[in-house]
């Protein structure tokens, strides 16, 4: 009798431990049936920082809470999860121009260099925290439709994209993916401009924007006599990948053209408004277009306490060429490196609006699956030694803007004009 009962107790326990491990063997089947594969690599944290005392335990007990939990599995997708998680942990360090890059958006980022993408033609940037327009590039969708530097962007709609949001808390990355679309497409902003009581909505279509970087023309000094002294008017939209030869054109056409203290031609303007910057190297070459060797155009000061200084190595073919700079509330970065090395060194007057005020300097790298990040690496100061972070570089000479900046209406133009006269 005790052997029989100690025989059915054992079956009962063996029938448990099997009955137990059947239903958790259905059970991780219906859980894992709902889960996408995951392959996690990670890397031992780097010591002798920070990182070293970062626990990264509650991050995957969350990532885990949420893999489990949220209601609809086809979401959970690993790499955008990633993606959020990465770029979460860079604008932490609330700094604007600090960022990462998913693949799509380092891809347009880099086109944007390139000179050719798809959007409205705006150039992003932060206003006191808020979204803000840095630059419209001329000729462009959103040029046309009256946008100006300095407008902040409240809200980006699109219906065909199902956006509807508000900007205050978006990212520029985030801004300029639902921004930008394909040709022929309409997204709507609502802006919010100084003087201007009311927020305002402006309807814009989308079209491929190719900007050439460089251009020159050539202005009458009296628009009365079009076969007269003319002024050479170098327009710098930005430093891009095909700026370094574009501008050597450029510079070419005007030394043939616009003879240095000839008769034919007064001088030179170098047009940097509405140009939101781009390489740093660039701007330090080009400045060497009419700053004598070994200048300092700008320095790079870094957080341990070095610094590089970025002087003139070449010698220029406009270093005496005279010449006037403008520049507004769209130039930037290094368009505002250029300028202020120029105005440092008594090179040319600067005519125009005070500029965008960005002074720090950023370092992109790329990773393998063609994401990327961009960080912020050192502030940049003028030779002056000045920091114009914020500040902007302050026109010698001050012209509000107009409406009219492009070459169709350069007549037109006040802050063109003053230039010229400048040049006497």
């Amino acid at each position: 009798m005790r052997f029989w009962k100690v025989g059915i107790i054992v079956s009962l326990m063996a029938f448990c431990v099997w009955g137990g491990y059947k239903m958790g063997e259905r059970q991780l089947k219906l859980s894992f049936a709902n889960w996408k594969q995951v392959t996690v690599v990670g890397r031992t944290p780097p010591t002798g920082s920070k990182i070293s005392e970062a626990d990264f335990a509650l991050f995957w007990e969350v990532w885990d809470r949420v893999s489990e939990l949220y209601v609809e599995k086809s979401d959970l997708e690993p790499k955008k999860m990633i993606d959020g998680a990465i770029s979460g942990m860079v604008s932490s360090l609330g700094d604007p121009y600090t960022m990462y890059l998913p693949v799509q958006q380092n891809k347009e980022t880099k086109e944007e260099l390139g000179g050719a993408f798809e959007g409205v033609g705006i150039q992003l940037g932060y206003k006191d925290k808020q979204l803000a327009v840095m630059t419209p590039l001329d000729g462009t969708p959103a040029f046309k439709a009256g946008v100006k530097a300095g407008d902040l962007i409240l809200k980006i709609k699109d219906e065909a994209k199902g956006v509807d949001v508000v900007t205050s808390k978006i990212t520029v990355n985030q801004a300029m993916k639902m921004i930008r679309g394909t040709k022929g497409t309409e997204v709507k902003l609502t802006l919010f401009r100084e003087g201007i009581d009311k927020p305002f909505e402006v309807p814009l279509i989308r079209d491929t924007i190719v900007v050439k970087s460089v251009t020159a023309e050539y202005v009458p000094v009296d628009k009365k006599n079009p076969d007269g002294q003319k002024v050479a008017v170098i327009k710098l939209s930005r430093f891009g990948d095909r700026t370094q030869d574009e501008w050597a054109a450029a510079v070419s056409d005007v030394y043939a053209n616009c003879p240095i203290k000839g008769p034919s031609c007064r001088g030179l303007v170098l047009d940097l408004r509405n140009n939101p910057g781009g390489y740093l190297e660039l701007a330090v070459y080009i400045a060497g277009e009419f700053l004598k060797p070994g200048k300092l155009v700008v320095e790079q000061a870094y957080g341990d306490g070095s610094s590089i200084l970025n002087k003139v190595d070449r010698n220029g073919r406009l270093v005496d060429m005279p010449m006037i700079v403008l520049v507004n509330g769209g130039s930037a970065s290094a368009a505002e490196i250029l300028s202020g090395s120029i105005q440092d060194h008594q090179r040319a007057r600067v005519v125009g609006e005070k500029s965008f005020g960005k002074g720090s300097v950023q370092k992109p790298e790329d990773f393998p699956d063609g994401s990327g990040i961009h960080v912020t690496v050192a502030k940049w100061l003028r030779p002056s030694g000045e920091w114009l972070d914020k500040k902007g570089i302050t026109p010698d000479v001050i012209v509000e803007s107009e409406d009219a900046t492009d070459s169709a209406q350069i007549v037109e133009d006040k802050q063109l004009l003053k230039a010229i006269e400048l040049l006497k």
